[in-house]
């Protein structure tokens, strides 16, 4: 898939988020404020929010909505199988079966060498009860048989049509991006990256956030923002009070509204994917306030500078007032993540 995040947390992070975050983004306003003054970080968070809600309230996308078909031929194997297309090909990623590929305009290529694996004999016994004369129905219930050796190929084998794919995140990331790498690492977080974790793009766990190498600036920076929401909430810790719907939407929906900020294009690949969680728009908003704090601190350290140079007088005024105590804010939540192991 497009974007897999398969997060394996057990975070201790002492992340802090408050509404301390008092700098504001210009770039890449939400539809109809493009000739409005710079909004504070709040206000542009709110205002990106909503404009994700709106996109879950519409629906799947097309591209969603073509990419779940397809995916509906691809099984879910059981371990023995995965180890066994493991051993036989560690390299797979999408495997089906000769027919499920057709069904999908692809062809097997000539010559290559199916991969073997075991599929249940399933048939159907009958037993007799006592029914009213006349009545011809019978009950019946599956019973196993035993396993038969079938072949499935991996998408590299095969030929055709395209599959369907999801959104990306396209623009420039530009130098956004090594601040959010340096903010990650300011935070006592190791960066990683590791092409073992494909086909998942980033994964989290403890103080390390793991990157899939060779992602494109935009994506890697959405990944990031993702990873390190998750981290940032304590999913790891929250993870017996929520659901795995819940905690993707939420870091997903931070990687929206701060990917849109900084002027990324996004689409509607955060509706996508929080759509193959089965995450929507009521869903979003009971997270409402969790998810607009969160992005406001890291856009607050993304961005904060550029801010005080376009702001007017007497709002510049007014932040440059609350500085030193979000100064020394953002120093206690690095000190603190740093000691705890964000």
């Amino acid at each position: 898939m497009e974007y897999q995040s398969n997060i394996n947390h057990n975070s201790n992070s002492a992340f802090t988020v408050n509404d301390g975050a008092t700098s504001s983004i210009a770039n890449n306003p939400a539809p109809g404020s493009e000739n409005r003054k710079p909004a504070t970080a709040q206000q542009l968070v709110r205002e990106n929010v909503q404009f994700l809600i709106g996109q879950l309230e519409a629906g799947h996308s097309e591209a969603l909505t073509a990419y779940l078909d397809a995916m509906v031929q691809f099984h879910n194997y059981s371990f023995g199988n995965v180890l066994a297309i493991a051993r036989q090909k560690p390299q797979a990623t999408n495997v089906a079966g000769m027919w499920a590929w057709n069904q999908l305009g692809r062809r097997v290529k000539r010559g290559e060498k199916g991969i073997a694996i075991l599929a249940p004999m399933i048939a159907k016994t009958r037993r007799n009860e006592a029914k009213p004369e006349g009545d011809a129905n019978t009950n019946s219930r599956p019973a196993l048989l035993g396993f038969r050796t079938v072949y499935v190929w991996d998408e590299t084998q095969t030929e055709g049509a395209p599959l369907p794919e999801l959104e990306k995140v396209t623009g420039e990331a530009g130098a956004y991006l090594d601040r959010l790498r340096e903010y990650v690492i300011a935070q006592g977080i190791t960066l990683e990256f590791d092409e073992k974790i494909a086909p998942a793009l980033g994964m989290a766990g403890g103080t390390t956030i793991r990157i899939l190498p060779g992602q494109t600036q935009p994506e890697e920076f959405s990944t990031l923002v993702h990873e390190l929401a998750h981290l940032m909430l304590k999913h790891g810790e929250r993870r017996t009070a929520t659901t795995k719907t819940v905690r993707e939407t939420e870091a997903e929906a931070i990687a929206f509204v701060v990917g849109k900020s900084v002027g990324l294009t996004t689409s509607t690949a955060s509706a996508d994917y929080i759509g193959l969680y089965h995450g929507n728009a009521a869903l979003l908003t009971e997270s409402l306030e969790l998810v607009q704090q969160t992005a406001a601190v890291i856009l607050a350290a993304l961005k904060a500078e550029e801010f005080l140079s376009k702001e007017a007088p007497e709002a510049a005024e007014q932040t440059t007032e609350a500085q030193p105590e979000a100064k020394r804010a953002r120093r206690s939540r690095t000190q603190t993540a740093t000691t705890e192991a964000a």
